[in-house]
C-alpha cells in the first residue's frame, strides 16, 4: 500500500517585480505555500510533510521559513490533542520530497557564496541558526510521544542529509545517493551533521565521513546503520506504512525507548549553536580556489520554481 500526496498549490513560479512592499510580502508567503505539501492520514496519526515539485532543490531562507512554520503548527497540535486526551492524534511525522530525483540537494550555495564575499557573518550565523533550530526539534522529536521520520528517494547531500538524519527513523530507497561534498570546497557541514552521524556512529567514523566528502548509495548507509530501512526502488511509501503498521501496536514502550535514547545520546542546543559560529568563522576563511571548487557543486543545484 502506497500513499499519493496531493499537489495542494500552483506550480508557476512567482517572480516579485516593482511591487509594493506589502505585495512582496503577499508573494512571498504564497511562494512559501509552494514549497510544501502536506497530507494527513487520521487513522494511523501519519502527517506527511513532503518537498513540493515546485520547491527549490536546495536550502533557500524561504524554505527555512516555511518548514519552521509546519513544525510550529505540528508541536501546537500535538499538545493540544494530548491535552485533550484525543486518542486519535498525530502520531507519526513524514518528511519526504516529490521532486524527482532529488530529496533535497543542501545549502543554498549561491546565496551562501554572497554572504561570504560579502563578509557577513551575521547572515551566515542566522541562516545556520535556522538550519539547527529545525535540525533539533526533528532530532528530539519535539520532546513529544511522535516519531520523526524521513523517506528519502532521490540525491540528499549537505542539508539535505543532515535534514534526512536528524529525524528518529531514516527509510531510503536502493540505489539513493547521499553524502557531505563540503570537503570539496574545504568547508564541513555545520548544522548538525557531526553531531547526528555520531548517534549512529562512532566519532572517528562521523569523522571520516564528513572528511571523504563523498557521495554513498543507501546500500553503503545501510550497512553503516545510518539506515534504518532499506525499501527496494519506487516502494519507499510502502516502507514507510509497513514500518508504521509494524510499530503501532508498540507506540507506548517505543516512546518510552525513545526518551531513553535522546537522554542518553543527546543532541543538546547549544552544541549545536557552537558549531553555526564555527562553520561560519571557517567560512568566511575560503580562498577563491575554494570559492570556484564551491562553484562545482553549485552548478549542480539546479533552480526550480524562483
Amino acid at each position: 500500500m502506497s500513499t499519493i500526496i496531493p499537489k495542494q498549490w500552483p506550480q508557476a513560479p512567482i517572480r516579485p517585480t516593482h511591487l509594493t512592499p506589502g505585495a512582496i510580502e503577499q508573494l512571498t508567503r504564497q511562494r512559501q505555500q509552494q514549497f510544501i505539501n502536506t497530507n494527513y492520514d487520521k487513522t494511523l496519526g501519519v502527517l506527511w510533510m513532503s518537498f513540493a515539485e515546485s520547491c527549490p532543490n536546495k536550502i533557500v531562507p524561504d524554505l527555512l521559513t516555511r518548514l519552521r512554520s509546519e513544525q510550529i503548527n505540528i508541536e501546537g497540535r500535538i499538545r493540544q490533542e494530548l491535552s485533550n486526551g484525543s486518542k486519535d492524534r498525530l502520531r507519526y511525522q513524514v518528511l519526504a520530497s516529490e521532486i524527482p530525483g532529488v530529496f533535497n540537494l543542501g545549502g543554498d550555495l549561491q546565496y551562501i557564496s554572497g554572504l561570504i564575499k560579502n563578509r557577513d557573518r551575521d547572515a551566515l550565523v542566522q541562516f545556520g541558526q535556522k538550519c539547527i533550530d529545525l535540525v533539533y526539534k526533528n532530532a528530539t522529536n519535539y520532546d513529544l510521544p511522535v516519531t520523526t521520520i524521513s523517506l528519502v528517494q532521490g540525491t540528499a547531500l549537505g542539508g539535505g542529509l543532515e535534514a534526512a538524519l536528524s529525524s528518529n527513523v531514516v527509510i531510503a530507497e536502493r540505489g539513493t545517493k547521499m553524502g557531505f561534498p563540503e570537503a570539496i570546497f574545504n568547508m564541513f557541514p555545520g548544522m548538525g551533521a557531526y553531531q547526528l552521524l555520531s548517534r549512529r556512529l562512532t566519532p572517528i567514523q562521523a569523522e571520516r565521513f564528513i572528511q571523504s566528502g563523498r557521495s554513498y548509495t543507501a546500500e553503503e548507509l545501510y550497512e553503516m546503520d545510518l539506515i534504518d530501512v532499506l525499501a527496494e526502488e519506487g516502494r519507499g511509501e510502502a516502507a514507510v506504512w509497513d514500518y508504521i503498521k509494524r510499530h503501532a501496536r508498540q507506540a507506548n514502550g517505543e516512546w518510552g525507548l525513545r526518551r531513553m535514547i535522546n537522554a542518553s545520546s543527546a543532541i543538546k542546543y547549544e552544541d549545536l549553536k557552537g558549531s553555526i559560529e564555527i562553520w561560519a568563522d571557517t567560512a568566511l576563511e575560503l580562498n577563491n580556489t575554494d570559492l570556484k571548487h564551491m562553484e562545482f557543486i553549485m552548478r549542480g543545484q539546479k533552480t526550480k520554481g524562483l
